[in-house]
């Protein structure tokens, strides 16, 4: 089976190719299995951080954590396993040619993407009536944990919706029924950065929410 990054469609005008499509496809994977290394690199500074700070500040840590809401962090979980899934699904489909199921199952990813911010907004907004968001009256009592949730659990929400925006624009070009069963390079980009997020939020779950 052959790949290409770039699609040449019936009248459109000439392009000079550097490299042959297997190629220019290897070399566009690598590079994002290269931007994904730095990402987890980014990452496995905040998570070696948090064990630090959990070791220097035991019972602070194992008090803060009783403040998180466990169900609503593993319903967040089974959110993002499943978009996880239908990412994939859409993978698939865009091997087979088939534009409408990468449309549908790209979306359904966005969807969980969507319910996931919301639920974690619910979490958010408890913070801050209780006290404990940035700022607030008990917050500086955990600040140590606190803070280290906020940075980490803020960062990956950012890439969400980085994600769901990529996502957006593959289903634009779905659309316009662009992938084949030579060309979906784009589907496959996008599905392996998604699948990073929720890989890094299945470590970040059993971290912060049952620390204690």
């Amino acid at each position: 089976m052959s790949h290409t990054v770039d699609e040449v469609r019936p009248g459109d005008p000439p392009h000079i190719h550097h490299m042959d499509p297997t190629t220019a496809y290897g070399a566009a994977k690598l590079g994002m299995w290269l931007f994904l290394a730095t990402e987890i690199l980014l990452f496995a500074v905040l998570f070696c951080s948090f064990a630090l700070m959990r070791w220097a500040h035991l019972e602070e840590f194992h008090k803060g954590s009783h403040h998180l809401n466990v169900w609503l962090g593993a319903l967040n979980t089974a959110v993002l396993l499943f978009s996880s899934y239908t990412a994939a699904v859409a993978v698939t489909a865009a091997q087979k040619g088939d534009n409408k199921k990468v449309v549908l199952n790209f979306g359904i990813s966005c969807a969980c993407g969507l319910a996931f911010l919301a639920i974690k907004s619910i979490e958010y907004t408890a913070k801050y009536k209780a006290g404990l968001f940035i700022g607030g009256a008990e917050f500086y009592e955990f600040k140590n944990f606190l803070g280290l949730y906020f940075c980490m659990t803020g960062l990956h929400a950012l890439h969400v919706i980085i994600g769901m925006a990529i996502m957006f624009w593959v289903i634009s070009k779905a659309r316009k029924n662009r992938f084949s069963e030579r060309y979906f390079t784009p589907v496959e980009l996008a599905a392996l950065y998604w699948h990073l997020v929720d890989l890094i939020w299945i470590y970040l779950f059993p971290l912060l929410y049952l620390v204690g």
